[in-house]
Formats: structure tokens, C-alpha cells, sequence
């Protein structure tokens, strides 16, 4: 059956999907069109309920909430991919380098992953970017750092049991040194699982997003964002209690979709994690 084939039938990975193409086809539809302006005010329409021309309301300040979730979903994706591909880059390759080294090198990136650990992400991240000053940048940054240790460690694990196979045995004896080993053979043979942690780590970024956000560290006005439009909705939330709804209902379907997507994704490459549930 092909892998296409198996990925519709997968409930997981169809409905991580269904979810995910969801707020990725409203972020891209933003690019070029939007109910009405995310960042320009309408103190006449403010705090509207949801109606035919507001979908979701109006907050305080007469901005539409529906195009501001549709901005924010384009915020939060790019702070999400780029994060991830800091994370999943840097610690891909320091993990590699872990298990081809051994000795004092595995040690040492092993320690420097336990020394990050020791720090709760959130915490590290809110550390990061009250040093260098809250905006979209610097929160991409203290993300990305976080997810490092991350990777190297999947990374590092499963090169490990790669190392141990007989094919690398033999491209030893073939006189392949570390390096194209680590390039032809190990790497090709890690992708799936770096993959699937990406999927996962991509939806733990989005919510330190959301939550830096919400502190004030993130995306800073007057770019939308999912964090900083629950932080504002908490004055309202007996009279206009949809401003906190919609929001939470957006960063719950982001998550939910690409932790199923992981899920699937785990599933479809190695059945036999699926078979051991």
C-alpha cells in the first residue's frame, strides 16, 4: 500500500492534517486578503459581538478578530518554522557529530543538552528575550536555542543505533571515514525521525509563542497575535467574552493539529509503533 494510500486511512495523521492545512491555508489567504484590516482602528465598532460583518466580533479597539486570527496565524507559522529550523538544524547536526566523535564530544554536547534542560522552555525563553528585549525576532531566537538540545538528543540517540547496523560495518571496511558515513548512511537513516520530532516541536513553538505573547515578550503591536489578543481579552471577559474564545479555539487547533500530525507521521513511517499500541 502506498504511503499516500495509508496516510488518508490514518484517522491521526488525516485529521493532524485536516487541522494544520486549516490554519495554514488562513495564514497564506492573509497574504492577500482579509475581512477587514487587522491593524487599522474603528473606535465606533469596538467590542462588537459576532455578526455578518464580523464574523468573530470586534475587539476594543473596532478591530476585526477574525482578521486579526488570520494575520496571527501567519505570525505564528513563521515564528514556528523558522524556530524550528534553528532548533532542528543546529541540534541535527550536534547530535551527529555526537555519535560519529564519541569519547569527550558526546559528553560534552550531552552535558550542554542537560545543562539546558535544567531550565523549564518557557522559563529560558522569557530569560532570552528579557535580555535582548521582547519583538518577533529575539522570541524566534530564544525558541530556536530552546529546541536545540532537542534535537541533538533525537538525533544523537537514533544515529547511535544506526551506528551499530552491519551496513556501516561494512562501509567502515570499505574505507568510508566518519564523515561520508555520517552524510551517505546515518543521515539518510535518521530523516524520519528528525522529521517527526520537527512536526511536534513545531507545535510546542507555537504555544511559547502564544505565551510570550502573552507576557508582552513576542510579537509586539501592531502585528496580531494569538497570546497578545488573550492577554487583552482578560478585561473583557464578562462582557465581550468571545475575545478570549476565538483565539484560544485558534492556538488549540494549531497544537492539536500538528501533534496528530506527529502522531500519524510516527506511525506511518514505523508500523510497528502503531501494532505496540
Amino acid at each position: 500500500m502506498s504511503f499516500l494510500v495509508r496516510a488518508i486511512r490514518h484517522r491521526s495523521f488525516a485529521i493532524g492534517a485536516a487541522l494544520t492545512g486549516l490554519v495554514v491555508a488562513a495564514a497564506l489567504v492573509s497574504l492577500a486578503w482579509t475581512p477587514h484590516s487587522a491593524v487599522e482602528l474603528a473606535v465606533a465598532s469596538k467590542l462588537r459581538p459576532p455578526s455578518a460583518v464580523h464574523p468573530f466580533g470586534t475587539d476594543h479597539f473596532g478591530r476585526d478578530i477574525l482578521s486579526m486570527i488570520m494575520v496571527g496565524a501567519r505570525n505564528s507559522l513563521v515564528v514556528g518554522l523558522v524556530a524550528v529550523s534553528i532548533g532542528c538544524s543546529i541540534g541535527t547536526a550536534l547530535g551527529l557529530l555526537a555519535s560519529a566523535r564519541r569519547g569527550w564530544v558526546e559528553e560534552l554536547v550531552m552535558r550542554f543538552s542537560d545543562f539546558t534542560f535544567a531550565f523549564p522552555a518557557v522559563l529560558s525563553a522569557i530569560m532570552i528575550t528579557a535580555l535582548l528585549g521582547p519583538g518577533l525576532v529575539n522570541s524566534v531566537i530564544a525558541i530556536g536555542i530552546f529546541n536545540v538540545p532537542v534535537f541533538a538528543r533525537v538525533a544523537r540517540g537514533a544515529a547511535n543505533a544506526v551506528w551499530a547496523r552491519d551496513f556501516i560495518l561494512a562501509a567502515r571496511a570499505a574505507g568510508k571515514g566518519r564523515v561520508r558515513i555520517t552524510l551517505e548512511h546515518v543521515l539518510p537513516n535518521i530523516l524520519s525521525v528528525v522529521v517527526v520530532q520537527a512536526t511536534i516541536a513545531f507545535a510546542l513553538a507555537i504555544l511559547a509563542e502564544a505565551g510570550l505573547s502573552y507576557l508582552g515578550l513576542g510579537t509586539q503591536p501592531p502585528l496580531p497575535s494569538w497570546g497578545r489578543m488573550l492577554n487583552d481579552a482578560q478585561t473583557f471577559m464578562y462582557d465581550a467574552p468571545y475575545l478570549a474564545v476565538f483565539p484560544g479555539i485558534a492556538i488549540a487547533v494549531a497544537v492539536l493539529g500538528l501533534n496528530l500530525l506527529g502522531d500519524g507521521l510516527r506511525d506511518l513511517i514505523d508500523p510497528r509503533l502503531a501494532r505496540k499500541r
